[in-house]
């Protein structure tokens, strides 16, 4: 009795390996930093949050600079190991919002992500708000998120949120990022793509099993 694979099984092998590929893949292309402000309207205040991963893989995130388009308050929650920086311009208006790692602090190191939330306002009165950032390594490597458009068609998408009568929209994708919950759960197209991947791997890796225990009958 041999004890190799049969060339049906391991097509469906192969096919759970792929879509392990693609739940890795979903992950990846979604990690980016964006920003979630749900009761942002024009003319009031919110909480904008915004989520921020290590793309790295050999260093961590040290410092995060937003740009913030002209809001007359900004007041930002403590982060532990984190000093926030709150930059005016001379008619007092806020230009920029910068957190930095406290020396001995581990920054948001490889495989993770910070959220930094600041209290903002007034939204202006416009369809949509973008927050320009800038991520800074430990390394020394800046990547800066400012690229406009398609969010999914950019390589660095500027967090951006969308204004409403109701509730804004989450910036760039919902993600992660952009929608985090409390528990730190991971992005959520990720999530369903990810899972979509996994289910058509278990049916083909069912199939392939399948057709070996046909075959021997």
């Amino acid at each position: 009795m041999s004890h190799g694979f049969s060339p049906t099984l391991r097509r469906g092998l192969t096919a759970t390996f792929a879509a392990g590929f693609v739940l890795a893949g979903a992950g990846t292309a979604a990690a980016h930093v964006s920003v979630s402000a749900p009761d942002a309207t024009p003319g009031h205040g919110a909480v904008a949050t915004f989520s921020v991963p290590t793309e790295s893989d050999t260093a961590a995130t040290t410092s995060v600079r937003i740009t913030v388009p002209g809001f007359s308050t900004a007041r930002t929650e403590p982060v532990p190991g984190w000093t926030a920086k709150i930059d005016r311009d001379d008619k007092d208006q806020v230009t920029a919002v910068t957190w930095t790692a406290n020396p001995g602090s581990p920054g948001i190191r490889p495989g993770e992500f910070q959220r930094f939330a600041v209290s903002l306002g007034p939204f202006p009165e416009s369809d949509s708000v973008s927050f320009p950032a800038e991520q800074t390594y430990s390394d020394g490597t800046v990547v800066r998120w400012n690229e406009t458009g398609d969010h999914d068609s950019v390589e660095h998408p500027a967090p951006a949120v969308a204004l409403s009568g109701d509730a804004a929209d989450h910036g760039g994708h919902d993600g992660e990022t952009a929608a985090a919950p409390a528990d730190g759960t991971g992005d959520t197209t990720a999530r369903w793509l990810g899972g979509l991947g996994l289910a058509l791997g278990a049916l083909a890796l069912g199939a392939g099993v399948g057709a070996v225990v046909r075959s021997r009958r």
